[in-house]
């Protein structure tokens, strides 16, 4: 990674971006990267990695502004409904590219009772993994290459420990230790709240579970504490659409493999932990808003009613593509704590309180911005250092920015941004 990110940066050099604009800094995982961190001409960080990194960087400083996409515990939806070869193809494709290791590679599997149970879908899933070329990476026959580094301590327990219930369909091989190449493995029988339902591994192991429903799915997929990519393989557009008023995840993907987001077409972030610092997806279009400030101006509800009926209360598709629906969409957050602090500008309460009324958003007034009745507490006015590690602790997002009077700005404070991937096609034929 250090090399891709050094490569881009010599890339925006020779395009004349000058340097101490754009610098490149490889820290080591130690005092050296801390004092980056937490030094005090830092304000923002902007990070790809995991949640426990991002908690672990505001212990450091809980005043860091951080925009984080963290963790994922991905997982596809299999319907009686679905085209069971075509499923296998992405289910395959969507858990060992990259051998697994992209952060919205598919973790798990949820298949109906009817297609778990059916003799034929486990062993041709079986021989779809064993089909799966291992190699090295600069082999053009490679289909999946090492991994980037030695197992971490979660990723060689899926690899190698079984869970009550549970079986290898598929069992991994370490096949180099020198470089750390694996072949592909799946685990069956995985049970709901169990260790390897619930925690992220990054790395070639698939595990399979079995829903009694759709429902059951939609529940089992939902009790994770991550919302990054999720998918469904259904050619029930009833069940779609149900599955997608429900699913909690920022990239939902139907009838497609789950990964290989693109720029625009396909905004990327999560929900829940797979997202830090109430930021939007990247590739979007608030992203680079984000990374600036907005002050001043004053606010007339009719404008705000406007922009949200214009704008946030329907779905984008800028890209347009006849054989792929990628549509953009804003989810009223369910829920948010309002902390008025001593300091609070009331113009700014009432502009906070009123740009929630138009998104539909329940605004509950707190005492205290660690409460844990909500996922985020908007912060009216000035929050201490000690206030915002105890809102860490407790899990609690904290939305800081000020609330202002630009309708664009402020009413995507209020949502949660969905990116939805659906095939339009069947075999290359478009469809109605």
């Amino acid at each position: 990674m250090r090399a891709v990110g050094r490569a881009l940066v010599d890339q925006l050099w020779r395009a004349g971006v000058p340097r101490d604009l754009v610098q490149f800094v490889a820290t080591p995982d130690d005092e050296v990267g801390r004092h980056l961190v937490t030094h005090d001409d830092v304000a923002t960080v902007v990070l790809t990695g995991g949640y426990d990194t991002a908690q672990m960087f505001r212990s450091w400083k809980p005043s860091i502004r951080i925009l984080a996409e963290t963790s994922g515990k991905n997982a596809m939806v299999i319907t009686a409904a679905a085209d069971e070869d075509a499923a296998i193809k992405d289910l395959v494709k969507s858990a060992f590219g990259h051998a697994g290791q992209k952060c919205s590679a598919a973790s798990l599997a949820i298949v109906e009772a009817a297609v778990y149970d059916e003799p034929g879908f486990l062993p041709r899933l079986a021989a779809a993994v064993r089909s799966v070329r291992v190699g090295e990476a600069g082999k053009l026959s490679t289909m999946m290459g090492p991994l980037i580094g030695p197992p971490s301590e979660k990723l060689r327990k899926a690899l190698t420990v079984l869970e009550p219930g549970e079986a290898w369909l598929v069992q991994p091989q370490r096949l180099d230790e020198s470089t750390n190449l694996w072949s592909p493995g799946v685990r069956i029988g995985v049970q709901a709240g169990s260790w390897f339902h619930r925690t992220e591994c990054f790395g070639p192991v698939l595990g399979v579970m079995r829903a009694e429903n759709l429902d059951h799915a939609i529940e089992l997929q939902n009790a994770t504490d991550f919302g990054l990519t999720g998918g469904i393989q259904s050619l029930d557009e009833h069940e779609v659409e149900y599955w997608l008023e429900r699913v909690q995840v920022g990239n939902a993907y139907v009838n497609r493999h789950i990964t290989g987001a693109v720029v625009q077409r396909q905004p990327f972030g999560g929900w829940k932990r797979s997202s830090i610092g109430c930021g939007p997806k990247a590739g979007g279009p608030f992203y680079v808003e984000a990374l600036g400030t907005s002050s001043g101006g004053a606010h007339v509800e009719a404008d705000f009613r406007r922009v949200w009926r214009e704008h946030f209360a329907v779905e984008h598709d800028p890209s347009g593509l006849a054989c792929e629906r990628n549509v953009l969409r804003h989810r009223p957050l369910p829920s948010v704590g309002v902390y008025i602090a001593p300091d609070a500008d009331p113009a700014a309460v009432d502009l906070a309180r009123m740009a929630a009324r138009v998104a539909g958003v329940t605004a509950e007034t707190v005492v205290s911005p660690a409460t844990q009745s909500v996922e985020r507490v908007r912060v009216v006015g000035t929050i201490t250092d000690e206030q915002l590690a105890e809102c860490h602790a407790a899990g609690v997002e904290v939305d800081r920015v000020q609330p202002v009077a630009d309708a664009m700005v402020e009413l995507r404070r209020w949502t949660r941004e969905q990116s939805i991937s659906t095939t339009r096609h069947r075999h290359g034929r478009l469809l109605d």
